[in-house]
């Protein structure tokens, strides 16, 4: 930058003012740049300052460089005060429809210089090192060096199953017995476990391995199969309260299933959090405030 303010002002002591150093100083910066170059840039008389042949080559290919660098500065810095850009979301499905029903659109409109991408999976990734912006996820599978935003109430876990299907085998006494009943199984990805139901009981928290004849990895599915008979399946609460209301699935096993601190929005620093992911926080926080946030925000059982 020395170099270039100089070459085009062809004098040190009008470019010292402009760079904020006195001509001195400038005069030791070009010296030093000489030094590493291995040749003269600059040819000097008491009363002017001109270019040598490796001034004018240098001259040619550096300014182009140094103009991309300032233009990556100024859109740094437009990032840094401005709400816009690139504002990259890990969530997990069962998030989807809530950010469906109008939240994404809100945001959107209010926000039209973000460009919001909503990345969808089950699968616990490492936001920094996959270049999200936030995440969201269970409070208990946050890191606690992380930034925790709640975005949801706490809830319970439960176990349902359909009238007919309760009607038919019985209602399971104890976590124990499942073993004699057809569930529901998930797991988080294909090559993922199958996951064991989580229970409680004084305070003592232990799995139960299920058997059945379905395995998804879909909370939707999970639940929607229960409710068509097909066995007993293991679900966050709000997802399966409007099937509940309906009277397509009843509780058991109640007094024996954990409950969860609820879902949240996390990242990694408030010193790093960009005006874009600020205002998303604060969309976020009004929509919980307002209630906004109910049972697509949570989080199956497979993503524990």
């Amino acid at each position: 930058m020395a170099f270039l303010r100089v070459a085009e002002r062809r004098s040190f002591r009008a470019a010292a003012p402009e760079l904020g150093i006195s001509p001195p100083a400038l005069s030791q910066i070009i010296q030093k740049l000489e030094a590493r170059v291995g040749a003269p840039l600059l040819s000097r008389t008491t009363r002017r300052v001109g270019l040598t042949e490796a001034g004018r080559r240098f001259l040619t290919l550096a300014r182009p460089a140094v103009d991309s660098l300032m233009s990556a500065f100024d859109q740094a810095q437009t990032l840094g005060a401005q709400i816009k850009g690139l504002l990259r979301i890990n969530v997990p499905r069962p998030m989807v429809p809530f950010l469906a029903d109008g939240f994404v659109r809100d945001f959107c409109d209010e926000y039209p210089e973000v460009e919001l991408e909503i990345f969808a999976e089950d699968r616990l990734v490492d936001i920094v090192e996959e270049e999200f912006d936030a995440g969201i996820r269970l409070r208990e599978l946050i890191d606690t060096d992380m930034i925790a935003v709640r975005l949801s109430p706490p809830f319970d876990y439960l176990v349902v199953g359909s009238p007919k299907y309760l009607s038919r085998h019985g209602r399971p006494k104890r976590p124990e017995d499942l073993r004699e009943h057809r569930c529901i199984r998930s797991r988080r990805s294909s090559r993922a476990a199958i996951y064991r139901w989580e229970f409680l009981q004084n305070k003592r928290e232990y799995a139960v391995s299920v058997s059945g004849p379905l395995i998804v990895n879909d909370p939707a599915l999970n639940v929607s199969s229960a409710a068509l008979g097909l066995g007993l399946a293991y679900t966050a609460a709000p997802i399966a309260m409007p099937f509940i209301e309906r009277g397509e699935l009843e509780t058991v096993l109640k007094e024996f299933c954990p409950s969860s601190p609820g879902v949240f929005l996390y990242y990694p620093s408030r010193a790093q959090a960009l005006p874009k992911l600020r205002a998303f926080i604060e969309f976020a926080r009004k929509r919980f405030a307002q209630g906004h946030l109910g049972a697509p925000a949570t989080a199956a059982p497979t993503c524990r």
